[in-house]
């Protein structure tokens, strides 16, 4: 009989990431290798608690990410897989090494010393370092995280039928003709878990061809769970992107542009081109997306508020042809003017209300006169409810819907004692809280997912004249994840 070797404890691949972490890492390196950041933890369940065992547990796996590398064999999997990777940021990936011991902080505050291993308290974390080297943290912080909570704590739960689970609700997807994506790395239980649901995953998306079963299974964000099953990695660029350059410029009436015009500068047009449009509200993105990107003829007389001080490099398109996420070529013509909502092929929501954003970009799409099918990117917590609702909103707008769905997939489980009830997930973020001194902020669709130093929120609303965003489910996350 063949031995199985046992699952990994913790992190033990640079890959067992999210794919946007390492785009955007590229992006970094040849703009800007030296912009220090810190970046904050914050607990939106704070009455979810580590146990003193958690966090010993805790700290060990991230002193251990120090030994992570990629081998030869990862590498040479982002050659070939993702061709929009430089080869600078290939070398460069060749000899990268985590850390933690100089950029991350981790403490932890007893409510009550009993000297038990069961005493609980609350977790702080904090990362700090230049953006290049500092970067990849968030995701493996967050996974162990969860992890930890799940392996001391809440430990009234078991990996019964997770496959089936997965199964279950890729089939409802599928034969839906929903288009989708495993995205669930950063609150999944722990890496078992993920790798059983993208195996019920996989299992459902083998069965749509004898089934007739329109949708499809595109992909997971998790670039070695990708590699390791053989199906696309899925991502393009997250809101660290635009509040970084905001809080570098200090210029917050156009960052939006700034960081479209840089992205394109690093990968070319049409590639990696899903555009995240609510970072500091989706109608201030859209002043920036009707403008037209500066040609290399006129790139560094055209518009100077879109240049980055101190930049290593100019925002130049790559001259050659370009294969996007998808495998499809584009003719990289930067000689074209056109608008960045002409250059992008479309955009991801992921706050506020899905089906008044359909709305808003049908309207601003027709105003500008573009045509082409576009693609809505759902990726704000979703479950099979709301993905069909959203998919024939889209639709019947013109879009062509997808979607990103994560905790829904990745910890969702029921209490071993009581298989009616929810043993629900953390819901815990990380995200990018300064740069260069500056304070970065996120004010997003909904103001449940404001970010950040409160007066530079408050300040940068006032700039932009954001109009605060509420609808019914705004901020309620785990209730979204607990239907579908």
């Amino acid at each position: 009989m063949t031995a199985i070797a046992p699952l990994p404890d913790g992190i033990t691949s640079l890959l067992d990431t999210d794919l946007y972490k390492l785009t955007m890492q590229c992006a970094i390196l040849k703009y800007l290798p030296d912009v220090h950041v810190t970046y904050a933890f914050t607990n939106r369940t704070p009455h979810m608690r580590l146990t003193r065992a958690a966090f010993r547990w805790l700290q060990e796996q991230i002193d251990k990410l120090a030994g992570l590398s990629l081998a030869a064999s990862e590498v040479d999997y982002l050659k070939n897989t993702c061709t929009y990777f430089n080869d600078a940021y290939l070398r460069f990936l060749t000899s990268f090494r985590l850390r933690p011991s100089e950029n991350v902080r981790a403490s932890f505050t007893l409510l009550e010393d009993t000297g038990s291993q069961d005493d609980v308290g609350d977790l702080s974390l904090g990362i700090s370092g230049r953006w290049l080297d500092t970067i990849l943290y968030e995701i493996p912080l967050l996974a162990l995280t969860s992890e930890a909570y799940f392996k001391f704590c809440d430990r009234d739960w078991t990996y019964r039928n997770q496959p089936d689970r997965a199964y279950i609700k890729g089939r409802k997807l599928l034969e839906h003709g929903c288009i989708f994506s495993e995205f669930g790395t950063r609150r999944r239980r722990d890496y078992h878990t993920q790798d059983l649901v993208i195996q019920g995953l996989q299992r459902a998306a083998a069965d749509c061809p004898t089934q007739g079963w329109k949708g499809k299974l595109s992909g997971t964000s998790n670039v070695h769970f990708a590699m390791k099953y053989g199906i696309p990695p899925v991502g393009t660029v997250a809101h660290e992107w635009f509040m970084g350059i905001a809080s570098i410029t200090n210029d917050y009436e156009h960052a939006n542009e700034t960081a479209l015009r840089y992205w394109v500068g690093c990968f070319g047009k049409g590639v990696l081109g899903i555009a995240l449009t609510d970072t500091f509200g989706t109608l201030t993105f859209l002043k920036a997306f009707e403008r037209t990107m500066p040609t290399p003829a006129n790139s560094m007389a055209d518009d100077k508020h879109t240049l980055i001080p101190g930049a290593a490099s100019p925002p130049l398109p790559p001259p050659a042809l370009s294969r996007d996420v998808n495998g499809t070529t584009t003719d990289d013509d930067t000689s074209d003017e056109q608008s960045y909502a002409q250059i992008f092929r479309g955009v991801r929501q992921d706050s506020g209300n899905p089906t008044e954003f359909v709305t808003t970009m049908r309207d601003f799409y027709e105003r500008q006169g573009i045509r082409d099918k576009k693609t809505i990117v759902f990726s704000d917590s979703l479950n099979i409810d709301l993905c069909l609702a959203y998919k024939h909103a889209a639709e019947e707008a013109g879009f062509a819907p997808t979607f990103g769905v994560g905790t829904f997939l990745t910890n969702d489980f029921t209490l071993a004692s009581n298989d009616h009830q929810k043993s629900l997930p953390l819901n815990i973020v990380i995200k990018l809280s300064s740069a260069n001194g500056r304070a970065a902020i996120k004010i997003s669709d909904s103001i449940g997912k404001n970010t950040g130093d409160e007066a530079t929120v408050h300040k940068v609303k006032e700039t932009l004249g954001y109009v605060e965003q509420r609808w019914a489910d705004s901020g309620e996350e785990a209730a979204r994840w607990g239907k579908g």
